[in-house]
């Protein structure tokens, strides 16, 4: 005869095999799609971050990839430079599109902490625009010029207008690559977005506003023209020919005859062969890279430069 003790021992053990059994099998089940991706280079869903300057053109080359893969929905989060490279600690976020690549430490960061390893390329050369009030008499400048308004040492008094005055590429590659330590006018004016710069200049007779060219230079665009008719881009000296003055179009951001010339950068940062990785192969082909064109920047990919050729009679 079992004891009282014996048969609660008895239910106990039963009631532990039980609970450790059940365990077992919702984790059989579950770790199939705890481990398995649930996007592929043509379908799912994914979140990036994108430079706030680059809206435009990501947006076309978003509209395009999603045409031609309707199972594929790419969400994009424009944001400051900045705040897309602290978003490369975000694992959700499967790539960021700035303006330069990741620094070792960055990569180290995302080996380390992330454990992925970053894969990153420069798809494309940007510019950044100097716009004008239509009634501005003044259009060509050097780039001594240039650094003396950022400063506050020109001239005229002019007043220069960013999209922000912290965490932008457009501030960083003034400061880093123009000013090279000298500081930042206490005139300067900061908008939230690109399209408020040039909305200010529109209605500022005396401001300079700095803009990404694809907001603003091409003019096969719509919306873009409809913002030329409320500014004009200025012309800048060309750094290889004194007195030569020159607008950012793809031939002089390709040749770097334009001096205000940037990379458009994508890291990627996905462990498996996704949706990430194949929004990455279209930025780099040839479709990519002709969006990129005709939204008037450098492609750097694909050589689609324009060359003359003789046709023979048969």
């Amino acid at each position: 005869m079992i004891s009282s003790f014996s048969r609660n021992l008895l239910r106990a053990t039963k009631q532990v095999v039980y609970i450790i059994t059940v365990v077992a099998v919702i984790s059989g089940c579950a770790s199939p799609a705890d481990t398995k991706n649930d996007d592929t280079r043509t379908e799912g869903t994914i979140n990036i971050s994108s430079d706030e300057s680059f809206k435009p053109v990501i947006d076309s080359q978003v509209k395009v990839f999603e045409a031609l893969h309707p199972d594929a929905h790419i969400i994009v989060h424009y944001k400051p430079e900045a705040d897309c490279f602290r978003d490369l600690a975000v694992d959700s976020i499967r790539m960021v599109i700035v303006t330069r690549k990741a620094t070792k430490e960055e990569e180290n960061f995302l080996v380390d902490s992330m454990k992925v390893a970053p894969e990153q390329m420069i798809v494309a050369r940007d510019a950044i625009a100097v716009i004008l009030n239509k009634d501005a008499k003044d259009t060509l400048f050097t780039i001594p010029e240039i650094k003396q308004i950022l400063t506050g040492k020109f001239t005229k008094n002019l007043i220069p207008v960013f999209d922000g005055l912290k965490a932008t590429s457009t501030v960083r590659f003034i400061v880093d690559s123009l000013l090279k330590g000298d500081t930042l006018s206490s005139k300067v004016v900061a908008g939230k977005t690109s399209e408020e710069v040039i909305d200010y200049v529109a209605k500022t007779p005396d401001a300079i506003g700095f803009i990404g060219v694809n907001w603003i230079g091409n003019p096969e665009d719509s919306t873009q023209l409809s913002y030329l008719t409320k500014v004009k881009i200025a012309k800048l000296e060309r750094p290889d020919m004194k007195g030569v003055y020159t607008t950012p179009v793809p031939g002089t951001i390709y040749t770097l005859h334009y001096p205000l010339v940037r990379d458009l950068v994508y890291i990627m940062k996905e462990r498996h062969n996704g949706l990430a990785h194949g929004f990455a192969s279209f930025l780099s082909g040839e479709r990519g890279q002709l969006i990129f064109k005709r939204a008037y920047l450098a492609p750097m990919q694909k050589d689609l430069r324009i060359r003359p050729v003789k046709l023979r009679d048969e």
